[in-house]
């Protein structure tokens, strides 16, 4: 996450208006995005509807498409990525990531899948934090903690979508607008999320958020990945590599208890590849606690700088998966909660371990945690931070 501030702001907000008065003025207007951005190289985004909220609230669904015929659907509802379909080693497209087929299913309780999370991503302790010595206090939707933002969160809010066209990338612009307590949390808090599909088969998720009063902020992508492509496969088979010397302890609760711990000799040690199912039931505290991996790892480099923090791949499709971000930490969550009652679309059910999520982000409970890095957004400043998912096969 970055913090700019004074007038480097202000000409970060210069440059973005002049960018969005050339968007305004170029072909992204239209309802419906086929969008032909040089002689040689075609990308597609397709809107289409997706839905009706309770409310009368359409949603949208975009389908982004580059050259390679890599495609990404998103939709206005949670800005959630309901499907992405990369090629295998015999260049067979399948989608990788969890999801449902219908605005029905995604309105019921699920586990966050594809979706945007935000104000705050992974769990405050009791739902509480101080800031200028004032106490907010947040709901409690995971046991006696908040977690991902509340009960309506942003992954459970229509986001406002604008098609944005670039020579070798297509990106669709999702905003949205958090009062100023709104499910606790201070401050009218502006959001911009861009979600960029490149030729080079990347993923790109740009995140930026400006407030009118000192607040906090820790944005995160929840998709759920299995690289076989195949839905009634677990994930225990994919081999997962973790740029990280050290990770986070919890509790019983999962709040860190402020430790920070080499992962050395620990089934956490995931520094050179290592299949997710090798170790993860071995007799360990934490797992136990976890009921499988559902930490925080304290990411190797220097914040605030691009660097390749993780990757997964799965050896029977030759799907790789890398993982760029510029955050201090990632969640690697292995589906421990699935349980076989929630509908995959090609039929059948999505049982225990069937998805993994990779999540970069501040750590958990970082507001009531002092030695953590800050996740503190004051006005005059922006937040910024970027995850850039890479596909290839080997």
């Amino acid at each position: 996450m970055r913090i700019y501030k004074g007038s480097l702001f202000c000409v970060l907000l210069v440059a973005l208006v002049g960018l969005n008065i050339q968007c305004k003025n170029g072909k992204q207007n239209k309802s419906i995005e086929n969008m032909s951005v040089s002689p040689k190289v075609k990308l597609t985004m397709i809107k289409s509807d997706y839905g009706t909220m309770p409310d009368g609230t359409k949603v949208e669904m975009y389908n982004l498409k580059n050259v390679k015929g890599v495609e990404m659907d998103v939709i206005t509802y949670g800005g959630r990525i309901t499907s992405l379909k990369v090629p295998n080693k015999n260049g067979e497209f399948e989608n990788v990531v969890l999801g449902f087929d219908n605005l029905e299913d995604y309105l019921k309780e699920n586990p966050f899948f594809g979706a945007l999370i935000g104000r705050y991503g992974n769990r405050i302790a009791k739902g509480k934090f101080s800031l200028n010595n004032k106490e907010y206090t947040l709901a409690t939707n995971d046991g006696p903690n908040h977690l991902h933002g509340g009960v309506n969160g942003f992954d459970r809010v229509v986001w406002t979508a604008q098609p944005i066209e670039r020579e070798d990338s297509v990106t669709l612009k999702l905003t949205y607008v958090s009062r100023d307590g709104e499910e606790g949390y201070p401050g009218n808090l502006e959001v911009t999320v861009l979600y960029t599909l490149t030729n080079d088969n990347k993923v790109e998720v740009t995140y930026e958020a400006t407030t009118d009063k000192t607040t906090i902020v820790n944005l995160t992508q929840h998709a759920y990945f299995n690289l076989t492509g195949d839905f009634n496969k677990d994930i225990l088979g994919h081999d997962i590599v973790i740029n990280a010397d050290a990770y986070l302890p919890v509790d019983a609760t999962l709040i860190p208890m402020g430790e920070i711990k080499k992962v050395e000799g620990t089934p956490f040690d995931f520094r050179k590849p290592k299949a997710i199912g090798k170790e993860i039931g071995t007799n360990n505290e934490q797992l136990i606690l976890g009921k499988g991996y559902d930490h925080c790892w304290v990411l190797n480099g220097e914040d605030d700088t691009m660097r390749l923090v993780a990757s997964a791949y799965d050896n029977g499709s030759g799907r790789m998966m890398e993982v760029f971000s510029d955050e201090p930490g990632i969640q690697f969550y292995t589906g421990n909660f699935l349980d076989g009652t929630l509908p995959a679309p090609s039929g059948g059910t999505y049982a225990h371990r069937t998805g993994f999520c990779l999540e970069t982000q501040h750590f958990p409970d970082t507001p009531n945690q002092k030695d953590f890095p800050t996740v503190v957004l004051n006005p005059g400043e922006k937040y910024t931070s970027k995850t850039t998912f890479v596909f290839s096969v080997k």
